[in-house]
């Protein structure tokens, strides 16, 4: 870049270009961004001019980050992250500001550990925001070593995957079962390893669920590819249609026992060991977060500790 060109990146310009990275389309950065697309494509446009180089590869697939955009990349997220860790030290002073704090989970963690905490939380910071988005566990930690999410919720598979250079905080035991129609012939077992139920048909999550994802490599492995039947968004819905026979599914034993009160469902353990998972709280670091993401955290690890 020469030298007595003067930089012009503002907040909104590092912010987009942040969506824009890890969209992988600079269509889908500038609606995460909320911005009209033209003047997305103008501000990039804008930023590689102050630049004066290419800062994205562009291609039919999308577009992805050359060498001097990936470190744009790394300054936008610390600039990004300072400006957040400012919100939450002044909190109490700047009214106007609102912090953010980004999330990322596994299945069972977005849909049946974290709603009911999150939302006592978020009742009692109304001027911070949360930005919850389902991952599976490898991707998560990966994000959060990454910079791009505050925290994560991952299961304890996620070893030596990079987990290993994060600090973690126990969060939840998520125990797997299989949910089946009362009167089913497996209804009356104790205990059953997944192979055992793959000759029969099953009732599973939309795609891209982390659990759907984590359940089909295990049935593979197994030589014995999931059949399912229907896939469904929420584990409500899954478990009606095995009430129905449509199928039987894998659920978390908090799901099972949720929908069993009101439908004629079992839930039979799983004995294979990656059906217990011990769900842990990954952070970079935890002093360095932003006050508000700290208090956060604080507030999940009392909440798991309630009988």
């Amino acid at each position: 870049m020469p030298e007595d060109l003067p930089m012009r990146f503002d907040l909104t310009d590092l912010r987009l270009f942040l969506h824009v990275a890890e969209a992988g389309s600079i269509t889908a950065g500038a609606d995460r961004a909320a911005l009209a697309l033209a003047s997305a494509s103008a501000r990039i446009r804008g930023m590689e001019a102050a630049a004066g180089t290419a800062l994205l590869r562009r291609g039919r697939r999308g577009v992805v980050p050359t060498p001097a955009g990936e470190a744009v990349l790394h300054h936008a997220r610390l600039v990004l992250q300072q400006i957040e860790r400012m919100r939450g030290e002044l909190g109490d002073y700047a009214r106007g500001l609102k912090g953010h704090v980004r999330i990322l989970g596994n299945t069972a963690a977005v849909t049946e550990f974290l709603p009911g905490p999150l939302a006592e939380w978020l009742a009692a910071h109304p001027r911070i925001d949360i930005d919850l988005e389902e991952r599976p566990s490898h991707a998560i930690v990966e994000a959060v070593a990454a910079g791009l999410a505050d925290l994560g919720i991952v299961a304890d598979m996620a070893e030596g995957g990079g987990v290993e250079g994060l600090e973690r905080i126990p969060f939840r035991i998520d125990r797997l079962v299989l949910a089946v129609p009362r009167g089913h012939p497996l209804s009356a077992r104790r205990r059953i390893a997944f192979a055992e139920a793959l000759g029969e048909d099953f009732v599973g999550l939309s795609p891209g669920s982390a659990l759907q994802d984590h359940l089909a490599r295990h049935a593979a492995r197994a030589g014995h590819p999931l059949k399912l039947r229907v896939r469904l968004g929420g584990f409500d819905a899954v478990c009606r249609m095995v009430e129905q026979g449509v199928g039987l599914a894998v659920v978390p034993e908090m799901a099972a026992r949720r929908c069993r009160r009101s439908m004629a469902i079992r839930a039979v353990p799983l004995s294979d060991p990656w059906a217990l998972r011990r769900l842990s709280i990954c952070v970079r670091s935890l002093d360095a977060l932003p006050a508000h993401a700290r208090r956060l955290v604080e507030h999940l690890r009392e909440d798991s500790s309630r009988p």
